[in-house]
């Protein structure tokens, strides 16, 4: 599987952590090096790590980077210099739920520490990062054993944006459950489309499902509508940033749009995530921050290509909200749910 987050430990005994630089796939294989919490943070703010189970991990390590980096002469109290840690990090992508579940999860470690820490209490936060990865991959594929069982047993698979192992820890959401269901003997074909403006459909996703010899087809964001009026898309399967208790979810920007054609042509429509992609602290979906991101996405193909005139007017929000009723079911590692069995599952 496709490692996106990595934890080494330098000959001098230090920690850091390296982050596939996915804004240069598929056309280079780089890595960022984070040594520090505000080296992740901007690795997770620049798309370096995207994503919603990623970025949580990707803060978790952040959060451990940056006890690495306390210094007891700086005349700042531990707890108050991992709050500081926590909020840097908690800014960078507001929408994507698991951000913050991580740095909560992170925090009931450091926080006991108080006034000071020894480097043992350091090392156990990067072993809980880790922790935190690997449960990502085991719920994933708990989760794609669930989804796959909802396709039959020749499927043609419609996807958006990225949801797989780039995304996530590994084996991915959206696509753990295509790759479950080939890995169940299911004839999958899949078709991604490219996921404007970032083209994470495009870069991400097609690159991952060819490494893994998946049929894929690529298609432009607007070519959904036909290819479900000709009958070739058996269901649309996506990820989610952000589920709130009533069962609206946000995901991708386009998303929307999907599943409103997926309930015009009787297809059906799911959400694979995992549990802890779930506020149930938000009622409904118009309750969630929407981030919204560079005109230059927009304007622009990659750093330098302008494809639309200066000056003129941008509107980028990086997600949209699929409201409750436009979706089947969601899939989490707990089982499969309709939308409104959410709200019951409250902790």
């Amino acid at each position: 599987m496709i490692d996106a987050v990595r934890w080494v430990r330098t000959p001098e005994n230090r920690h850091e952590v390296h982050v596939l630089d996915q804004r240069l796939l598929p056309l280079r294989t780089e890595f960022v090096v984070c040594s520090d919490h505000l080296e992740m943070a901007s690795s997770i703010r620049d798309m370096v790590v995207r994503g919603a189970p990623a970025i949580g991990i990707a803060a978790a390590f952040g959060v451990a980077l940056g006890s690495q980096s306390f210094r007891a002469d700086a005349g700042i109290p531990y707890s108050d210099y991992m709050e500081g840690v926590s909020r840097i990090l908690g800014e960078t992508r507001p929408t994507a739920v698991n951000l913050f579940w991580a740095l909560n999860r992170m925090k009931a470690l450091w926080f006991p520490e108080s006034d000071s820490v020894l480097p043992a209490g350091t090392e156990l936060l990067f072993q809980e990062a880790q922790h935190i990865k690997e449960e990502d991959v085991r719920l994933n594929m708990a989760m794609g054993d669930h989804g796959q069982r909802l396709l039959p047993e020749t499927c043609t698979v419609l996807t958006h944006c990225n949801a797989g192992a780039l995304a996530t820890g590994g084996f991915g959401t959206a696509l753990g459950v295509i790759r479950a269901a080939v890995g169940a003997g299911k004839i999958i074909r899949v078709f991604a489309d490219e996921t404007r403006p970032y083209l994470q459909g495009a870069r991400l996703t097609a690159y991952e499902l060819m490494e893994d010899g998946i049929p894929t087809t690529l298609i432009t964001d607007g070519m959904g509508a036909s290819l479900m009026a000709k009958k070739k898309i058996d269901a649309v399967i996506v990820g989610a940033d952000r589920v709130t208790s009533n069962g609206d979810v946000a995901n991708k920007i386009g998303t929307y749009g999907l599943a409103v054609l997926s309930r015009a042509h009787g297809i059906p429509f799911y959400v694979a995530a995992p549990f802890s992609t779930i506020d149930f602290s938000l009622s409904s979906g118009d309750r969630i921050p929407i981030e919204e991101r560079s005109p230059d996405e927009v304007t622009h193909i990659g750093p330098d290509i302008r494809i639309a005139p200066e000056g003129v007017s941008v509107y980028n929000p990086a997600f949209d909200v699929t409201p409750a009723e436009y979706i089947t079911a969601i899939i989490t590692e707990k089982g499969v749910f309709k939308p409104s069995e959410i709200r019951s599952m409250a902790p």
